[in-house]
């Protein structure tokens, strides 16, 4: 798991709790994504519509059960951005 993907697991975690859940990962992604981008956390083309932001949780969320762990997430983003 690389460095990268946990700090945005971590910025995209908003109520602190140690999980993603598809409303997080959408509203994160919406209000911090481009500040996200900017700081080089997010690719730009990271930062996308709803329908891709829930596509991203729907591709780490291995097991069906509506929220993230760390390593579910990390192992899609890791892939995904080109991190690992």
């Amino acid at each position: 798991m690389s460095d990268k993907a946990r700090k945005l697991f971590d910025a995209l975690d908003l109520d602190r709790n140690g999980i993603l859940t598809r409303d997080e990962v959408i509203i994160a992604l919406r209000t911090k994504g481009p500040s996200l981008a900017a700081s080089g956390d997010l690719p730009y083309w990271g930062v996308e519509d709803v329908d891709a932001s829930s596509a991203l949780f729907d591709a780490a969320d291995q097991n069906g059960d509506s929220a993230l762990t760390l390593e579910e997430f990390a192992a899609v983003v890791d892939r995904r951005f080109g991190w690992h």
